[in-house]
């Protein structure tokens, strides 16, 4: 699973010292607003950044507690007492209680995990599997990626029953000729299709480099690069990369689903291994 970290310099300047979060991606909602005028000056400077507030948390004697986010990234956050300086971090008591999990937990999930979710649907998407499928997974996918067509194979069985709708969600990061890619398979009369057909092209290219331990960009010259890319597909494709950001992933395959609960969770790469735990029981 994932763990999650703000740097002093990606996110907060030099008035944030950041503690990690670890573990599995938890996604956090406001509740109710706060009046900027009782907002200490570093939370501030810490929204004009781009931080959203969230509300209060708990505090140590001295401080203020404020719960935020940058993005996806749940943020404890500890102002000193002159509202100039804030750590980032986990609130733990004398006889060891994590006393910021559960109440950020609480305050927090539903409405981000509705706005975000909202967000992947309104994204554009290449869609694999019926649409009465009961489950849906969001991917990130780069056309040049071995591990995302690695996925693409092993979800058949899940695809196939019925049980589970993949939207592919293109990006162009991995190498130069990516972005023409993507932009290829979406100004395909079918995209599903050209999507479907290409994947299916990569097996044995796939196969072969996983068995020798070499897994490298796939450049299959079958799916020659739009150029140029027209500018609404460009436009597409960025927003889909900031999307993916958003979810503070640095590479592809992406994953995005809802657990049991509901919950949106997030993470990048899914081993064999770990199919089973974001797409359900696999189908016999």
């Amino acid at each position: 699973m994932s763990s999650f970290c703000l740097s002093r310099e990606a996110r907060c300047g030099n008035l944030l010292r950041v503690a990690c979060f670890s573990g599995l991606l938890s996604l956090f909602a406001a509740p109710a607003p706060v009046s900027s005028a009782d907002l200490p000056p570093v939370i501030k400077t810490l929204q004009a950044q781009g931080m959203s507030l969230l509300g209060p948390l708990p505090a140590p004697p001295g401080m203020t507690g404020w719960a935020g986010r940058a993005g996806v990234q749940p943020l404890a956050l500890y102002v000193t007492k002159d509202g100039q300086d804030a750590i980032a971090g986990t609130f733990i008591d004398r006889n060891g209680n994590d006393l910021t999990h559960d109440v950020l937990k609480a305050s927090a999930e539903p409405s981000i995990s509705k706005e975000l979710w909202a967000q992947l649907e309104h994204a554009t998407w290449v869609v694999d599997g019926k649409p009465t499928a009961p489950k849906v997974v969001y991917v990130f996918t780069d056309p040049n990626c071995p591990y995302c067509s690695r996925f693409w194979v092993e979800a058949r069985p899940w695809v196939d029953a019925g049980r589970m709708q993949i939207r592919h969600v293109l990006v162009g990061i991995l190498t130069p000729s990516s972005p023409g890619k993507a932009a290829a398979l979406l100004t395909s009369r079918d995209p599903s299709s050209a999507l479907h057909d290409y994947e299916a092209r990569q097996t044995k290219t796939v196969d072969a480099q996983m068995a020798a331990g070499h897994a490298r960009a796939l450049e299959d010259k079958t799916l020659p690069p739009l150029d140029p890319i027209p500018v609404d597909i460009a436009k597409k494709l960025a927003a889909n990369a900031e999307l993916m950001h958003a979810f503070t992933m640095q590479a592809t395959p992406g994953f995005v689903w809802r657990d049991n609960a509901g919950a949106v969770q997030a993470r990048t790469g899914l081993p064999p291994d770990q199919l089973e735990s974001v797409l359900g029981p696999k189908p016999r």
